[in-house]
């Protein structure tokens, strides 16, 4: 049969049986022959032998047409395929098989399980083409640049209430720190500040975007003009007393890094959550306290310097006092002041004007004057009540004057008036 005499070979094996069939014909020699080709003495002399006592077959590797011992077993494959179909569809492929490995014991790598789904058809999330960017190369040291921002994201699925994540990201090594809040803003901003510093200590610069609790946008002062300062918002403020520099991106591209950690996190920690049915801002809290670590040893990069550059952290007390709310507010001549609504009675005689009110992460309240605590007493809504005039309340219940009631004089009963409306005319 004709089918009998095809040999089928690559052009690697052909071009090697060529140079065999010269040292068979002694056109070259053995050693020639091995120089040729690529291969050891030895092994030439085993090819030459398979050859002359095979014929062309013999220069076929031994494996060809035979299942690999490596090859993984069908059910295994089908198992894998399975789960994926139940539990993974929305996965990435990289992320598919770490929980394979982790939660199955299924050991597959990412290429193998694509050719696994292509062949049976079954359909994975694919990446989608990126954009040219331009690079910037990484910062040299740890701590040298923090990249901060929030995230907005559904990242309960639905099954809990909507929240942020705070995220840093460093710029040199890529390690990763954040938490969960209720809202972005100043306070949450500053208490996930007072944690990263208690973990990692002091970074040199902070890299924000112009959201309005990172960057003010209000009019400098007179006093701020002839200062020469320009206004800064809370956490601005805190962070100069720190002795952080403050960069602010002029792009969402700008602090690409963070961003692609957001882009990262929605799809890896959204379904990690998932897996364990977290569904509240105190759960995932919780939760990154044994992820983030973990995520950390997977994806972080070693820095081009050994050289840590964050500052140690001062004492809670010292951070604490930086890291809130302050204000100015006018004492008053009965010795109150008005913060948030709210009135404060000053339980001690002093001589300032103007007080500094510190609002705390803890919710506390301090008001003090030139860096001295004063004592004082929230001042009850009952106590400052007092009864409304007549004409508000009536005006309030949309009561409509009688005819003859003095509003409605005007031109009909003033003479004046009528005569000066005359020449007017």
């Amino acid at each position: 049969m004709a089918e009998k005499d095809m040999i089928t070979m690559s052009r690697k094996e052909a071009r090697a049986l060529h140079i065999i069939h010269q040292a068979l014909d002694k056109k070259i020699t053995q050693v020639e022959a091995a120089a040729i080709i690529g291969l050891s003495d030895r092994q030439i002399r085993r090819l030459i032998k398979r050859v002359r006592i095979e014929g062309d077959d013999g220069i076929c590797h031994r494996a060809r047409g035979k299942t690999s011992n490596h090859r993984i077993p069908s059910r295994v494959r089908e198992k894998a395929l399975e789960l994926f179909r139940e539990r993974y569809t929305d996965f990435n492929l990289a992320h598919a098989t770490e929980k394979l490995g982790e939660l199955h014991e299924i050991t597959v790598s990412d290429e193998t399980l694509r050719l696994w789904l292509n062949e049976s058809g079954i359909p994975y999330k694919k990446r989608r083409a990126r954009k040219h960017r331009r690079w910037r190369e990484r910062k040299a040291h740890f701590g040298e640049l923090v990249q901060i921002d929030g995230s907005h994201h559904d990242w309960f699925e639905g099954r809990g209430p909507g929240c942020v994540f705070m995220g840093y990201i460093d710029d040199a090594t890529g390690t990763v720190y954040g938490r969960f809040y209720e809202y972005e803003g100043t306070l949450p901003a500053m208490d996930s500040m007072k944690r990263y510093i208690k973990r990692y200590g002091i970074p040199q610069s902070g890299y924000l975007d112009k959201h309005t609790t990172y960057k003010s946008w209000a009019q400098p002062t007179i006093e701020e003009q002839l200062n020469g300062r320009k206004p800064m918002s809370q956490f601005e403020r805190s962070l100069a007393e720190l002795g952080i520099e403050v960069i602010h991106a002029n792009s969402p591209q700008a602090k690409g890094r963070v961003e692609r950690l957001f882009k990262t996190l929605q799809d890896r920690l959204v379904k990690e959550m998932r897996l364990v049915g977290i569904k509240s801002v105190e759960e995932a809290n919780e939760f990154l306290t044994s992820y983030l670590p973990k995520y950390n040893r997977q994806f972080r990069k070693k820095a081009a310097s050994e050289a840590d550059l964050h500052r140690p952290a001062p004492h809670s007390r010292e951070l604490d006092r930086i890291l809130c709310i302050k204000e100015e507010r006018t004492v008053k001549n009965d010795f109150t002041i008005a913060h948030n609504r709210k009135l404060y009675q000053i339980e001690e005689a002093t001589r300032a004007q103007n007080v500094l009110v510190e609002e705390r992460l803890d919710g506390t309240i301090r008001i003090s004057y030139k860096g001295r605590e004063l004592r004082y007493r929230e001042i009850e809504k009952s106590q400052t009540q007092e009864p409304k005039d007549e004409i508000l309340i009536l005006k309030k219940k949309g009561c409509k004057p009688a005819a003859e009631h003095p509003w409605k004089r005007g031109y009909k009963h003033n003479p004046r008036l009528k005569a000066t409306t005359a020449v007017a005319v």
